[in-house]
């Protein structure tokens, strides 16, 4: 039996000013949904992270449109994850001429659509 494989599109958005475990707590929600599933999903989710992901969502399934020719009525979220980028690192002034260091996490949100395997 010979094994369909589906051809993924992605987008990936790097350098985003949130934390990625903030971030991996939304993309469990759309991970396996259909395209207009996840955008319903993200529209309504009250997570200030749903606002670039459903950008990086977006861009993924107008890559698949334009570049493969897939249609996005058909487009599942196959593969969304968030990997942790560089810290920004900042410094707060505190008593005696001490800096306390604060560190201001980034992550780059990957989200992969493929086409519906007819069954």
């Amino acid at each position: 039996m010979a094994v369909e494989k589906r051809e993924e599109v992605k987008a990936i958005a790097r350098y985003v000013r949130m934390s990625p475990h903030k971030v991996r707590r939304v993309l469990d929600q759309i991970r396996g949904r259909s395209y207009r599933e996840a955008l319903i999903i993200l529209e309504f989710m009250p997570y200030r992270s749903c606002e670039p992901i459903l950008k990086t969502l977006r861009s993924a399934v107008a890559n698949a449109e334009h570049n493969n020719g897939y249609d996005p009525a058909s487009l599942v979220v196959s593969r969304a994850f968030a990997d942790q980028g560089p810290k920004l690192r900042r410094y707060r002034a505190r008593a005696q001429g001490r800096a306390y260091q604060i560190q201001r996490p980034t992550c780059h949100i990957t989200v992969a659509v493929a086409p519906e395997l007819a069954e």
